[in-house]
């Protein structure tokens, strides 16, 4: 109705109604304050009058009423509103925003008693800043904690609860590689409750996707033909669409079920039949008819590709389509309900608004690719597929952390190379349940047992650095311990910085190893009772151990500076007190021996002779200018 008397009428009532709104959001009285920023949030949805409203510095009001704080509640909520309006139209930069105006908004996101509205209007402000610069990034990100925006999750507000999340979205998509795994990993246990959440969102937001996978085709649906007949028009500049009179009903029908079955339908005279399975029901139309429109090239190729060789050796893209959004479906576990405990989520569902369907639209092309690869007939087609879904899992394992990457890894991951990794876990496979195989393990064992308690013996000889680390955890002091060659006797004793590996001669202090009673670990250790609960005392108590010796029970406490010196240091003095190795490490290099021998053994049957030496390194050219010629390649 504003527009009835044109368009300068229009203008100048909304000038005026800037001006009014300009005026009363600056009133001392409450009630017409209120109104007025309730309107302006309102009327600034408006480019025009949001225009008007700022080139009258409206936005400095909006900035004093937040920077003097004197406002809450409903005004507050009000003003931050217009203020989200204001700048949805981008006449104004973010980067303007004045540091007093951030720290406002960030505080309304840490207080504990606020106002719920004024709480996600924070945060919807604060999700808008952090991708329009680094500077506003790194801000946000230092002022507010993950730890705070879990607490937001927690709470049964669940337009919070969103708000929080989106916040917490943006600041993951504008961080690098490094700040995201800093950010989901930030602070135990809240990494883990951090993976949970990510989990859940990611959960909830693929289930959107099961009402249409539950859905079988309805053949006397408008709207789905109307999707099935666009796959067709699509692909191919049709006969059947000619005007009507042209073709008889029966000639036009014809060609159709051509197209149809050129589109790889199996059902090729009434295709809806192919999609009346369920899952994946009409998910997997929705997903062929994205790629049709969003990737017509890729799309028109995989069609027309196909249907250029022969019947038997082309690749059917409906079928494939179907067969592909079940096994995405199975794999992603759409229509699961959601575990409580679960912490596996994919860093690259993230980036995306469509991930579910742009997933497809990448190993759509994949099903093409390795089919080629494969060499496949209408008969494999089973087999084909099963070759695309283990290249789907492994890539997904790697938690490649975009779409881009993820089409990298599944493409290079190419049919011989799924073979290779089979051969290589079939073999590893029949070595270790062949029935032979496993008694000739067992025959091994103590003898390699016996090389590694050698090596841990031999390790302690060589000694090591440890810091001492006093009642106030300073960790100024730097001692050394190391065993006699002959394994009776450990010396120990303080050294100077830089000294890496001093004689054993100049170690002052001794233990025979005739006098050692015990080996402590972790929180049995004297030296890690009564200390603090914080993360350092957790790495501490990972990485500490005791012998106790002597009639008196006296102790000599370390701190191993790595969990693999703590594992081959416990290990070495298990073995000179008789006793088994324990550590993790041990089983590990255990495996790694076992592998080795077992190999070198089964070559050996097989009179294959293994050189004592390495062959040589072969030396690179003398000479390294030098090109290659195109041309001749060409010719």
């Amino acid at each position: 109705m504003q527009y009835t008397d044109g368009r300068q009428t229009y203008i100048t009532e909304l000038d005026q109604e800037a001006e009014r709104l300009y005026s009363g959001i600056q009133s001392n009285n409450v009630d017409v304050k209120t109104d007025s920023l309730k309107k302006l949030a309102s009327l600034s949805q408006d480019v025009t009058f949001a225009q008007e409203f700022i080139n009258r510095n409206g936005l400095k009001q909006i900035f004093y009423i937040v920077e003097e704080g004197n406002d809450t509640g409903e005004i507050l909520a009000h003003t931050l509103k217009a203020f989200m309006e204001l700048m949805e139209h981008d006449f104004v930069s973010w980067e303007t925003l004045s540091a007093a105006f951030i720290k406002k908004i960030v505080s309304y996101v840490n207080m504990n008693a606020m106002d719920a509205s004024v709480q996600q209007l924070s945060m919807s402000i604060l999700e808008n800043m952090v991708p329009s610069s680094r500077v506003l990034f790194e801000l946000v990100k230092k002022e507010v904690t993950v730890d705070r925006l879990l607490t937001h999750l927690q709470v049964t507000n669940a337009q919070l609860q969103l708000k929080a999340m989106a916040l917490l979205i943006a600041l993951l998509l504008a961080a690098t590689d490094a700040e995201r795994q800093n950010i989901i990993h930030s602070s135990e246990p809240l990494g883990d409750e951090m993976a949970h959440y990510l989990y859940v969102l990611q959960s909830v937001s693929l289930n959107l996707h099961e009402r249409r996978m539950r859905m079988s085709m309805d053949p006397y649906s408008q709207e789905q033909r109307e999707l099935l007949q666009s796959l067709r028009q699509s692909a191919f500049e049709s006969e059947s669409d000619a005007p009507a009179g042209t073709f008889s009903t029966e000639r036009r029908r014809s060609l159709c079920a051509k197209e149809f079955r050129k589109l790889g339908f199996m059902n090729n005279s009434n295709p809806a039949e192919d999609l009346r399975r369920a899952p994946p029901g009409l998910l997997a139309l929705d997903n062929m008819v994205y790629f049709s429109r969003h990737t017509p090239s890729a799309y028109s190729r995989f069609i027309l590709e196909n249907s250029s060789r022969e019947d038997k050796h082309e690749c059917p893209f409906a079928r494939s389509s179907i067969q592909l959004t079940l096994i995405l479906c199975e794999i992603l576990h759409v229509g699961e309900p959601c575990s409580e405990t679960a912490q596996a989520f994919y860093p690259m569902f993230f980036g995306q608004d469509h991930f579910f369907e742009e997933l497809f639209c990448i190993c759509i092309q994949l099903v093409n690719k390795t089919w080629k690869e494969m060499r496949a007939t209408q008969e494999d087609f089973d087999k084909v597929l099963q070759v695309v879904r283990e290249q789907i899992t492994r890539t997904l394992s790697l938690k490649p952390t975009s779409l881009e990457l993820f089409k990298t890894r599944v493409n290079a991951l190419n049919y011989s190379e799924i073979l290779k990794l089979r051969q290589t876990e079939r073999l590893h496979q029949e070595e270790t349940l062949a029935v032979p195989v496993l008694e000739l393990r067992e025959r091994l064992k103590p003898e390699l047992l016996e090389l590694i308690r050698q090596q841990r013996l031999l390790r302690l000889c060589e000694g090591t650095l440890f810091r001492k680390i006093s009642s106030r955890r300073r960790q100024d002091k730097l001692w050394y311990c190391r065993l006699s060659p002959n394994h009776k006797v450990l010396h120990y004793g303080d050294v100077e910085e830089g000294v890496h590996s001093p004689p054993i001669e100049s170690l002052p202090e001794k233990i025979p190893v005739a006098d050692m009673k015990a080996l402590l670990v972790g929180k049995e250790c004297p030296h890690t009772k009564e200390k603090s609960s914080g993360k350092q005392n957790k790495d501490v108590l990972e990485l500490a151990f005791s012998i106790v010796y002597d009639v008196e029970e006296y102790c000599l406490n370390f701190v191993a500076p790595t969990r693999y010196e703590f594992c081959l240091w416990t290990d070495g003095l298990n073995v000179l007190l008789g006793k088994e190795m324990t550590s993790e490490r041990t089983q590990t290099d255990l495996d790694v021996l076992l592998s080795m021998e077992l190999k070198l053994r089964l070559l050996d049957l097989e009179n294959i002779s293994i050189p004592d030496n390495p062959p040589p390194v072969p030396k690179p050219p003398s000479n390294l200018n030098f090109c290659y010629d195109f041309s001749h390649a060409e010719q």
